[in-house]
């Protein structure tokens, strides 16, 4: 069996166990006689001593004050593009690397919409679920000539090209360090793409027109470290890293992606937030006659606002 495959699988069993590894972490008793003097005593003897025990609760840790039950965020992300794609034969005798700001005239920097919501299921334990849309078209007459699907598309040719992705974040994460000021801990989860990417030849009739599509879902799970600092009054330092790497049969992907941000509590319930986004994701996938390998990255700017309901302090 392939170990990048081992990888992933044992990566879906730790997201289920991880959120009962916390819950026990959270809520589990250490029980102990009250006159046990060394370790050495046996612990089988004490079934006549149960009026001596005593239940010891493992002191909770005080999470960040930024820390709440329920927060949902909505923002603005600006993004610089960097897109590579090559769909044609398996046998690689057809198909030309394409550089979407290059070769078809899409402009480097889009501006886009991005949400998510996150559930703060215990001290340690968040579950948060994102979403983030982007989408590209333009048209240009080509500057050379190119293979794109079971097409060739000719210089000075005019084409109708688009670019558009629905991107899906799933995610748990676990704070291994929890003080007042600060948590640090790892994440598993998933980036989900929808993808719809094709070029349009335009003709002067319809029987001169064709056109090309690739479009593909590529789950991809991912692992990492998050963390916040709360550095000054009412300012949080908020950042991730994720990274993974899996091939499945004729699926092949990579992702390396990071966020860094400045949060600032406006009002009680209410964040505005400024960070910096950026992800590379790779992908190479063979689809009935055709393989699509497709190589997308940005990064960017984004402003948020978050609203966070609940309970201010609900670990007190």
């Amino acid at each position: 069996m392939n170990c990048k495959l081992i990888i992933a699988r044992t990566l879906i069993l730790g997201s289920i166990l991880l959120p009962g590894i916390s819950y026990c972490q959270e809520f589990a008793t250490v029980v102990a006689p009250a006159n046990l003097k060394d370790n050495s005593r046996d612990i089988f003897s004490l079934g006549n001593q149960t009026d001596e025990l005593y239940f010891y609760k493992k002191p909770k840790p005080t999470p960040p004050w930024f820390v709440r039950r329920f927060k949902a965020t909505a923002g603005l992300f600006i993004p610089v593009n960097s897109t590579k794609i090559k769909v044609g034969s398996n046998d690689d005798s057809f198909g030309t690397e394409i550089d979407f700001e290059d070769n078809l005239g899409f402009k480097k920097t889009t501006t886009t919409f991005l949400g998510n919501f996150q559930w703060r299921a215990s001290r340690r334990s968040r579950f948060d679920l994102g979403y983030f849309h982007l989408d590209r078209t333009t048209t240009h007459q080509l500057q050379k000539t190119i293979e794109f699907g079971d097409h060739t598309y000719p210089v000075n040719a005019t084409v109708h090209s688009f670019f558009k992705i629905d991107m899906y974040l799933f995610s748990y994460g676990y704070a291994f360090f929890l003080k007042p000021k600060y948590e640090l801990g790892l994440m598993i989860g998933t980036h989900t793409l929808a993808t719809d990417i094709g070029i349009d030849l335009i003709g002067q009739t319809a029987e001169a027109s064709y056109k090309d599509k690739f479009n593909f879902t590529a789950p991809l799970p991912d692992l990492g470290i998050w963390g916040g600092y709360s550095f000054a009054d009412k300012f949080v330092l908020n950042g991730n890293l994720n990274y993974f790497s899996l091939k499945v049969n004729d699926f092949k992907g990579k992702i390396v992606s990071y966020n860094i941000a400045v949060m600032y509590q406006a009002l009680p319930d209410l964040d505005v937030t400024l960070g910096y986004s950026g992800m590379n994701f790779t992908v190479d996938v063979v689809k009935n006659r055709l393989d699509g390998y497709l190589k997308w990255g940005y990064n960017g700017p984004l402003l948020t606002v978050s609203y966070a309901f609940g309970k201010r302090k609900p670990f007190d």
